[in-house]
């Protein structure tokens, strides 16, 4: 096996690997190597990987579950409905809010992989934050109290209710009221990872409401958790070039994409392996309230 290379970049999430031509002819102990390195450090990152095209990205993607379809309320391209364009210069193509990919499904995806297309001559990195950390850096007893707490996720941006703030909701084309096909989901605010038995906080720019509580307790209980899993600590930021793919693992993981180069083009594709329901402390799994979401979940 070629010799891969893990190199942290930040104190307690993201890594460069090296050693690994990705796409869908990995070996397996090429493919273990980049699980393990993505489970321990959240997100990873592949230099130089030009020789990647849509196919070869899905592929790549595939070796490390069931592929997704493209997004529950925004297609795929044309040619393969399992890749999305993230494209600045159309509505919703600035994922400029902290978010968990597609919370408000039942299944949200488990791993997502993101392949630079076009890139604007300066800005738009994207930062990553570790939810596993946050989780176990809130005092002892807030974090029990966390472990009993439960979310509603949602599409609905444009409601007064959604605590997700002004960025989530600016995500919409019509910021009055969300266009988007309705889909909510009550998720545990803090799940347990399916691989590791970690426990990660659940959280992110779909919430609309923290359940069991009064509105502005809700509003302050997001808020402290919110913010204390985006502290700086627990983050990581790449600034990205032509040739790079980052993987990261949404299931401990929110990230960012920075708005600071105005209407220049950025175009990246994106595919997810299809997730399991998110399971809480006592056992309990995540329940959706409408849409349904079993097109996305198998491509």
């Amino acid at each position: 096996m070629t010799d891969i290379g893990v190199r942290k970049i930040a104190g307690h999430i993201g890594a460069e690997v090296t050693g690994i031509q990705a796409g869908p002819s990995l070996t397996a102990d090429h493919v273990r190597a980049v699980r393990n390195a993505l489970l321990e450090h959240r997100v990873i990152f592949l230099r130089d990987q030009h020789h990647l095209d849509d196919a070869g990205q899905a592929g790549f993607a595939e070796r490390f579950g069931d592929l997704t379809t493209a997004h529950p309320i925004v297609s795929g391209l044309n040619s393969d409905e399992r890749i999305r364009e993230v494209n600045a210069q159309r509505p919703g193509g600035k994922a400029s809010f902290w978010h968990t990919d597609v919370t408000f499904v039942d299944r949200m995806p488990a791993i997502t992989v993101l392949r630079a297309v076009t890139l604007p001559p300066y800005g738009g990195d994207t930062t990553w934050a570790n939810t596993v950390a946050a989780y176990e850096t809130l005092p002892a007893e807030f974090r029990a109290f966390a472990d009993t707490l439960w979310a509603l996720h949602t599409t609905a941006f444009g409601n007064d209710e959604h605590l997700g703030g002004p960025s989530a909701r600016d995500h919409a084309p019509d910021k009055k009221a969300s266009p988007f096909p309705l889909f909510e989901t009550e998720h545990p605010v803090v799940r347990v990872h399916p691989e590791t038995r970690e426990r990660a906080l659940l959280l992110g720019g779909f919430v609309k409401r923290i359940l069991g509580v009064s509105a502005s307790a809700s509003a302050q209980l997001y808020a402290r958790l919110q913010q204390h899993v985006i502290r700086l600590e627990n983050t990581v930021r790449w600034r990205w070039a032509p040739g790079d793919l980052a993987v990261w693992d949404n299931r401990t993981t929110q990230h960012y994409a920075i708005d600071d180069y105005g209407d220049l083009p950025r175009v990246m594709r994106r595919v997810t392996t299809s997730g399991d329901l998110a399971v809480a402390t006592d056992g309990r799994t995540s329940r959706a309230v409408a849409g349904d979401a079993s097109r996305y979940v198998h491509a």
